[in-house]
């Protein structure tokens, strides 16, 4: 009788031909970077508590190619990958299928300032919050090199002050695009806040 396969998240085969984690004392010491990334990415599309507590991966679904890891270990290793994190939807906005053609990898700091917090912003387009004392809307917008919040103005419209923060947005994406070493990455974050 055959070994039982124990599928990872419901539908990942772990088919490694080495051990994917190593063992101290009885103590986890070290887990195969590619192993780690593929299990991140399978809990991102079929983990239900994952989509519970972070509700932007609800759609999120990984290609049947990638189901095996060996296959996704493949791929990654034609990677620049080392330092960075896995993105599904830099290259194609709103793209919910982790898979070769879509995905690319990322610096941390890129991978923050695409992140928009949709769920904690609020009634306001992005960018704006309401000012009571003041009784305007305030733009603010995130810098990546600086880290800090830049104050971008008040207005009497939220059109205003989302359009302030999309200029400014677009402004940072192109600086960060000249650093980037992917040319697709450069690409999409010079063309995501035109």
């Amino acid at each position: 009788m055959g070994k039982k396969i124990r599928l990872v998240c419901g539908v990942g085969v772990n088919d490694a031909d080495y051990p994917v984690t190593e063992y101290e004392n009885g103590k986890q010491v070290w887990t195969c970077p590619y192993y780690r990334t593929w299990t991140g990415m399978l809990k991102r599309g079929y983990s239900d508590k994952l989509k519970k507590k972070h509700p932007t991966y609800r759609d999120a679904t990984v290609c049947k190619e990638w189901h095996s890891f060996m296959r996704f270990r493949a791929w990654m290793m034609q990677q620049d990958w080392e330092g960075k994190e896995l993105d599904k939807d830099i290259l194609f906005q709103g793209n919910k299928e982790y898979s070769p053609t879509t995905c690319v990898f990322v610096d941390v700091v890129v991978n923050l300032f695409l992140t928009d917090c949709a769920a904690a912003r609020g009634d306001w387009p992005i960018g704006v919050h309401w000012h009571e004392q003041n009784k305007k809307f305030i733009s603010r917008c995130s810098n990546p090199f600086t880290k800090k919040r830049e104050h971008l103005g008040c207005f009497h419209c939220p059109n205003q002050a989302h359009l302030a923060w999309k200029k400014r947005k677009h402004e940072l994406s192109c600086q960060l695009a000249d650093i980037q070493t992917d040319e697709r990455v450069a690409e999409a974050l010079r063309t995501r806040y035109k």
